[in-house]
């Protein structure tokens, strides 16, 4: 029997199909994005095709993903170089799961089968062909194109990808740029930029126990972007949001006036008058400086009440 050369005996091999532009170091934080295809070792039928499934492979290195050896593979390679790699079986342990992840995409929630040890035991991963590889593993090639490379300074990242300060540094510029989209008139992406930010803020406090410094920090940066949010919600007449909202500061913050007063002009657009008499003059007792705008507002509640009055009367008398 033919013994196999040392060359054979990597654990990885890889064959050149087309050689591509330039090759670029790719360092820790670098996105890629390349098409594959995977078949078994000698085998000619496709397993997976990445063309088939609409969009191309996406990895960020360095982040762990679970399916190492296409880290490995890509930093072999050239942009929009094509090789084919054939890889030993111990390095493909992971994939009948990634295919399974892969294949899902865009499946509703209650067609997927969630891959459990005793689900996966007794009734497999849910496809036929990563069931077998799951039971008789084997080496497998990949046929990789490497389409894109973007270094970390080439991108923006996702918030996943991001440090702690990172995640600070976001949220600064989320909120400069919603507050200049609002100047603008642009509610809409100033509201994305505020919300964006929010989200952030939340992710960084759950690090943090309730009501120590560094909550308290970051509770006094997250107040005014929920502020900036609810207005855009109140010029959206989503006025149950920005009560929500404006609850959630005042819980932090009982005096603030913004949380007051948006909130009052809230429950006036719900057409809770009471409470949004109540927010009025609370605001008013704070800040000496709304007199003349809270009276404004009072009197619209007592001139809508008013009609509505009159509007009740005559529908009374329709009925009788």
């Amino acid at each position: 029997m033919q013994s196999r050369s040392k060359s054979d005996m990597k654990p990885i091999r890889k064959e050149i199909l087309n050689p591509g532009n330039a090759y670029i170091e790719l360092t820790p934080g670098t996105r890629v994005k390349f098409h594959f295809q995977t078949r078994k070792a000698g085998n000619s039928r496709i397993i997976d095709d990445s063309r088939k499934m609409e969009k191309p492979m996406e990895l960020v290195l360095g982040k762990k993903f679970k399916l190492e050896v296409w880290e490995l593979i890509v930093q072999q390679m050239s942009l929009n170089e094509v090789a084919k790699f054939t890889v030993h079986k111990s390095l493909c342990a992971q994939y009948p799961f990634i295919s399974k992840t892969l294949r899902d995409i865009g499946k509703k929630p209650e067609e997927r089968r969630h891959c459990c040890g005793m689900t996966l035991q007794n009734e497999g991963i849910g496809y036929p062909d990563l069931d077998e590889l799951l039971q008789n593993p084997a080496e497998l090639e990949f046929i990789i194109e490497l389409i894109s490379i973007e270094l970390p300074e080439q991108y923006e990242k996702e918030r996943w990808q991001m440090s702690d300060d990172e995640k600070m540094l976001a949220t600064s510029t989320l909120r400069e740029r919603g507050n200049n989209f609002y100047k603008a008139s642009r509610f809409t992406e100033a509201e994305t930029c505020y919300r964006e930010a929010v989200g952030i803020v939340e992710q960084l406090m759950l690090k943090e126990k309730p009501h120590d410094e560094e909550w308290q920090e970051l509770a006094a940066i997250k107040t005014p972007l929920l502020l900036n949010y609810a207005q855009c919600r109140l010029i959206a007449g989503d006025f149950y949001a920005v009560i929500e909202h404006c609850n959630e500061v005042l819980t932090l913050d009982p005096r603030n006036v913004k949380a007051l007063f948006r909130r009052a002009k809230a429950h006036a657009g719900a057409w809770n008058p009471m409470q949004a008499r109540r927010d009025f003059i609370d605001a008013l007792a704070l800040d000496a400086s709304l007199k003349s705008t809270v009276s404004k507002e009072l009197k619209s509640i007592e001139d809508q009440q008013q009609a509505r009055n009159v509007q009740d009367r005559i529908h009374m008398q329709k009925l009788f």
